[in-house]
């Protein structure tokens, strides 16, 4: 199997300008996230932030992804339109596209899921118990019944998306929500994964368990096919096929 190209998207802002968000990811959530797809798969991985020119995601360096994660928050509106039209494009042409927590308003993701991507939230620190519905599913390869994070921002329903194609994960709250937590979907030739956790305050993205399902998540999104189908062209027949146009009609 070739070596899996994946890209991380970050804003990189909290870990610049939050003391504590500084301190849990030094040199940003991207770079946690690079090192860890490290430890666990045959991957090459590039990284891309907010500021950089075309958000460091041009047409060039999507063309040479195989999956990119998304984490956004505080600057979804501050991503280039032309940006999020070119990850819609890149995914339904087969790349496929992981995104955490709150990149659920990310303009990608609510671009691809033709929906507000609206839900209730709380900053709590609460613990957060994810349970796993398919443990039979590659994605969950490696987790067992359940796993907890001690402090974690509440997500609750309703989450404003399309029914999934696959629902792994469902996260209860100490304060009594539910959420649904791990989804799939398919987008043209692409696969996209949701994955709840990740609030930048806490260590989330240090915990092994999260760790296995990002890694896992990028495996299963790699592309299948690569492909444009955005023309609908007029193509010949194979075959003679009869033009009733053409014939004397009587």
């Amino acid at each position: 199997m070739a070596t899996l190209r994946v890209t991380i998207f970050n804003e990189f802002l909290h870990e610049l300008e939050n003391a504590t968000v500084a301190s849990i990811y030094p040199d940003g959530i991207h770079m946690t996230l690079k090192r860890a797809l490290e430890a666990r798969l045959d991957v090459r991985v590039r990284t891309a932030t907010l500021v950089e020119e075309d958000n460091g995601l041009p047409q060039a360096v999507l063309d040479d992804t195989d999956v990119l994660l998304w984490w956004g928050h505080k600057a979804h509106g501050d991503v280039l339109d032309a940006t999020a039209a070119r990850v819609h494009a890149a995914v339904l042409g087969g790349m496929g596209l992981v995104v955490l927590h709150s990149g659920h308003l990310s303009k990608p993701f609510v671009r691809l899921m033709g929906t507000h991507g609206s839900l209730s939230w709380r900053e709590a620190d609460e613990k957060e118990r994810l349970w796993n519905l398919q443990p039979g599913h590659p994605i969950m390869h490696g987790t067992g019944r359940y796993f907890e994070l001690e402090q974690e921002e509440m997500y609750g329903e309703r989450f404003d998306v399309p029914d999934p194609d696959e629902l792994l994960m469902i996260s209860w709250f100490q304060g009594g929500e539910v959420f649904r937590s791990l989804m799939t979907w398919r987008r043209g030739h692409g696969r996209v994964v949701y994955f709840r956790p990740g609030h930048e305050t806490f260590p989330t993205y240090h915990d092994d368990n999260v760790q296995r399902i990002i890694a896992n998540s990028a495996s299963y999104a790699a592309p299948l096919v690569r492909r444009d189908d955005s023309a609908s062209p007029n193509t010949a027949e194979l075959e003679p096929v009869p033009n009733p146009t053409k014939e004397h009609i009587l």
